[in-house]
């Protein structure tokens, strides 16, 4: 039973019978570091309106990073796989959406949002389901063969990614492609005297949704209570009769199909495609991943908030900084926290 596996530390109770409360501790001096960045920059930059904006910006763009870095998050911290041909699906799964929103141009053009939302999600699913399929292919043809293999797991990913981004010139062409929003996902709305894009919005309203439907899934399933004991104790797992190995296939899978959702998300934020658009955003995607500490997916969501918010304030307060502000991040984390925001036990 998997309950066998579940601590019940809540029910324990002394040699005199009486209830012993624990209380589970919450590791607070990462959490303030959002708000003290953020009120600090707001010093700086002293306009609210201007601050507001920068803020609004940072929060989407660190939304869709971390459902990017989520998937490649899960595949490590189950698998101890770093699959550099993350970026493959990412890619991928952006010329799937542009693929199938080009099939509805007067969808994507009408100025009516139940139309625009419809042929979003259209194009979503379809990124979502194409690459998690392709996710199940690449585990099985590569990454089954280097399991326990961390140098081999490089090269084998790395070419996968060099062969994916061949093929994506074959199918689309290497030319790159510029294409506008739904026609309800343009402009901005007015916020306090800041001009927060719409699109800004619906990513961070996207963000939220994974980020609480992985932590729930996670902390309240039966499926995320495997996970998380896979990570911490293989062996056990399978002596209770749980198919690991098939686990492992399936979060290769869903972390393949959060690469395509966030390859979707990317492209309409940057509205420019390109066959090496994923490998290009696998370097941030890295450096999340290690400074939220490898494996955990509270500190991929925070050490993609950070990066973003930092990113959008210095690029207004110093654009030189701007192009080194991730790599000085990561060094003062890794100064704080030798293993990243949130270690994971089992390493």
């Amino acid at each position: 039973m998997i309950s066998s596996i579940e601590p019940r530390v809540e029910n324990s109770r002394d040699a005199d019978e009486q209830p012993v409360k624990v209380k589970t501790s919450i590791d607070w001096p990462p959490l303030l570091l959002m708000p003290i960045l953020a009120l600090v920059c707001l010093l700086l930059i002293g306009a609210v309106d201007t601050w507001l904006m920068l803020t609004v910006n940072g929060l989407a763009m660190g939304m869709i990073i971390f459902i990017i870095a989520s998937g490649l998050t899960l595949i490590f911290g189950l698998m101890d796989v770093f699959n550099f041909g993350h970026g493959a699906f990412i890619a991928i799964g952006a010329y799937i959406a542009y693929t199938v929103l080009g099939y509805f141009p007067d969808w994507v053009a009408a100025d009516d949002l139940a139309r625009n939302l419809a042929v979003v999600a259209a194009a979503t699913l379809a990124a979502v389901l194409i690459t998690g399929i392709l996710g199940w292919v690449f585990e099985r043809v590569l990454i089954r063969k280097v399991y326990g293999q961390p140098l081999a797991q490089i090269l084998i990913t790395m070419g996968g990614m060099i062969v994916c981004e061949e093929l994506i010139k074959a199918v689309w062409d290497a030319k790159l492609k510029t294409f506008l929003l739904p026609t309800t996902l343009r402009g901005s709305i007015m916020l306090a005297g800041a001009a927060i894009e719409k699109y800004r919005i619906f990513a961070v309203v996207i963000g939220l949704i994974v980020f609480v439907g992985m932590m729930l899934v996670l902390n309240r399933t039966k499926l995320g209570l495997l996970i998380r004991a896979g990570v911490q104790d293989r062996e056990m797992v399978e002596c209770f009769g749980y198919p690991v190995k098939s686990l492992f296939v399936g979060v290769f899978v869903g972390g393949s199909a959060l690469a395509g959702l966030g390859g979707v998300m990317w492209v309409l934020y940057q509205q420019l495609l390109y066959p090496q658009m994923g490998s290009s955003v696998n370097i941030l995607i890295f450096i999340v991943i290690m400074i939220g500490g490898l494996g955990s997916i509270g500190g991929s969501f925070l050490g993609a908030m950070l990066v973003s918010l930092l990113a959008n304030y210095i690029v207004f307060l110093s654009p030189k900084v701007a192009l080194v502000s991730n790599i000085l991040l990561m060094v003062v984390i890794f100064v704080w926290r030798p293993h990243g925001l949130y270690k994971v036990t089992s390493r």
